[in-house]
């Protein structure tokens, strides 16, 4: 299942702070824009039921937690945009990485390090 815009924010939460009350994600989203407590709070819930999230009910404050890691998400969505937009070629993305912005130079000696295990593989 793939998390809307929405799902994500708050799945940004849960990633940086753990398992976590609805509470605190509000907080932390109304940090970042206005939000309403009971929508978040219906979102959760909604997540649980896609499979997203995991509700612990062991206490008087239900706790919830991401269902899937963080990078396994991540990996999903750019590969998704890899295949999208660069014919599945991660290297014409980096390409495009690299050429478009100032790299640093700790940005390339960073890529030449990759590079470098991956050929060592």
């Amino acid at each position: 299942m793939e998390p809307t815009k929405a799902e994500l924010e708050i799945l940004q939460v849960l990633w940086s702070y753990g398992p976590s009350t609805v509470r605190l994600v509000h907080e932390e989203l109304s940090k970042q824009k206005e939000v309403v407590y009971t929508s978040i709070l219906k979102q959760m819930q909604l997540m649980v039921e896609k499979g997203l999230l995991n509700r612990d009910e062991s206490a008087m404050k239900h706790v919830y937690g991401a269902a899937d890691k963080e990078e396994s998400v991540k990996e999903h969505f750019l590969q998704k945009f890899i295949d999208s937009f660069y014919n599945g070629s991660p290297g014409k993305l980096v390409m495009q990485l690299l050429g478009n912005r100032k790299t640093s130079k700790q940005d390339i000696e960073n890529v030449r390090q990759l590079l470098k295990k991956l050929e060592e593989k």
